[in-house]
């Protein structure tokens, strides 16, 4: 046998257009579509790829996170000063009541060094300390996302990070991606536009992007999304504004937050929902609970609920922001889920990387620790910082008074109509304006003014330009991918590129 020399130990040669299989070896049924239960129902635990994907993805990279790994954050206070209580009945959105928080932004692509200015969306984490237990809103500064199915998001992901074979990001992979996943139209429409690059944390909005489920008091629901809307103004950098503070200061949006707050200028976002009745979400014109897609404020106006101030820089960066760990699975009660399937990939996937991460009592370490009582009987484990007293017992059911379970505060997280009980393995069901690019014209031709499209333009054309010129099928899709969505849109970006000067990042770098 010929011995392989060391750097080339490992490496596995897998033919063209090989047929996908689990890293056990057996064919996978699809690669884009997790299964569920019904044309909109829940997830079953038994497809062993959709868990295998997002639990080899989040065991990657040690210890920062593998998305979201640059960022900074602080702690604050929400206050609710409006009457939702016919919507929900969780504690912290009544009337006058005050709850602590802590929240951390970040970008999405770049490792703990890079710079804050990289066209990239923004992290906008949230964790409130409750009553009734730390409440969790893990979103964005977009209100949509590039995909809507989580068995999709480890290949986003890579798609936009580094190439194993040169360690560079390859602008030409990510438009790869992009052109083969229509459904991200919308989003990087967003990405390549003004907001794109937020001048600082405090000028931008945040968004819950998928839709959540609100339960009242009488059990009564209503499908909701989260708007915070910044009080500073959106205010925004130019690609070249960017450029220069990436090679000046890398830390700018750090450094902004931080001083802001020291200097007593105290950011500040007011929350608004959109609230749609239950049974109005089958016939709205876009699936309702599409991550891709947003709902019209005409159809759903915003509604006040209160405001989040953030007056309180952390003490220890590691300790209080890097340790600070969010999951969609911190829910409360009178808040629930959708059958949003990014959302339900990621109430597995986010608590999965912290015990990862962190360890399997992250949920301890008084960043994550709920001021309500723990009442647990999880025991042991790596880095256990708390324990029950001998006294309690370790198992359930007893006879020594351990905690149990009141049916009186039990809650739902969530109920829908799952439209049959198969295992569904397909595309998300269409409503009846449902296009991948219809929002993204809405956005093209009706939001954006002249000079807005033109800067668009621009940034999309400068991104492209990477492209090694030998690419010309992958430079077709990404014409293509533009034209869908008004075609003096792919003509000017095509015009663009095509007059600039040519890069050669190239797909197989």
């Amino acid at each position: 046998m010929t011995s392989q020399h060391p750097a080339d130990r490992g490496v596995r040669n897998i033919e063209p257009k090989a047929p996908t299989t689990t890293d056990g070896g057996v064919p996978v049924p699809d690669d884009e579509k997790s299964a569920q239960i019904g044309r909109q129902g829940p997830q079953p635990i038994h497809d062993f790829y959709l868990i295998e994907k997002l639990a080899h993805f989040n065991r990657e990279n040690v210890p920062e996170r593998i998305p979201h790994a640059k960022g900074s954050g602080a702690f604050g206070e929400f206050e609710t000063t409006e009457d939702i209580s016919d919507i929900t009945r969780a504690a912290l959105f009544q009337k006058g009541v005050k709850t602590p928080m802590v929240a951390r932004f970040s970008t999405v692509a770049g490792e703990k060094g890079s710079p804050d200015t990289w066209r990239d969306p923004r992290g906008f984490a949230l964790k409130f300390y409750t009553t009734e237990g730390n409440y969790d809103m893990v979103g964005n500064n977009t209100p949509i996302f590039f995909i809507r199915d989580a068995i999709k998001f480890p290949d986003f992901i890579h798609s936009q990070r580094r190439k194993n074979g040169s360690g560079l990001r390859n602008n030409a992979m990510q438009w790869d991606f992009w052109t083969l996943s229509p459904e991200s139209t919308h989003q990087v429409t967003w990405l390549m536009g003004d907001r794109g690059i937020p001048k600082t944390w405090r000028h931008m909005d945040g968004f819950s992007s998928h839709t959540y489920q609100m339960i009242n008091a009488e059990g009564v629901r209503h499908w909701v999304k989260f708007h915070f809307k910044t009080n500073q103004g959106i205010e925004f950098l130019t690609q070249d504004e960017a450029d220069t503070l990436a090679g000046t200061n890398g830390d700018y949006h750090r450094e902004d937050l931080w001083n802001s707050i020291r200097d007593g200028q105290y950011p500040s976002w007011d929350l608004y929902l959109q609230v749609m009745p239950v049974d109005e979400a089958e016939g709205y014109k876009y699936n309702p609970f599409d991550l891709t897609k947003t709902w019209s404020q005409k159809d759903y106006p915003l509604r006040k609920v209160g405001t989040m101030t953030l007056n309180r820089n952390p003490q220890n960066h590691h300790a209080q922001i890097e340790q600070a760990a969010f999951a969609p699975t911190n829910i409360v009660p009178g808040i629930g889920f959708s059958p949003d399937k990014m959302l339900l990939g990621r109430v597995f996937a986010y608590p999965d990387i912290h015990r990862y991460r962190i360890g399997a009592n992250y949920q301890q370490l008084p960043v994550n620790m709920p001021l309500s009582p723990v009442n647990s009987y999880s025991k042991e484990g790596s880095m256990a910082y708390e324990f029950n007293h001998p006294a309690v017992p370790e198992y359930h059911p007893n006879s020594i008074d351990g905690p149990t379970a009141d049916p009186a505060r039990a809650y739902d997280f969530g109920a829908w109509d799952t439209e049959g009980s198969e295992v569904f393995r397909g595309p998300i069901k269409k409503h009846a304006e449902d296009t991948d690019q219809v929002q993204a014209t809405i956005l093209y031709r009706e939001v954006m003014d002249d000079a807005a499209r033109e800067r668009l333009h621009g940034n999309i054309a400068g991104h492209v330009s990477a492209i090694d010129p030998s690419e010309t099928e992958l430079l077709e899709r990404v014409y293509a991918y533009w034209t869908a969505v008004d075609p003096d849109l792919g003509a000017a970006v095509k015009a663009k590129v095509e007059a600039g000067p040519r890069g050669n990042h190239r797909l197989n770098d």
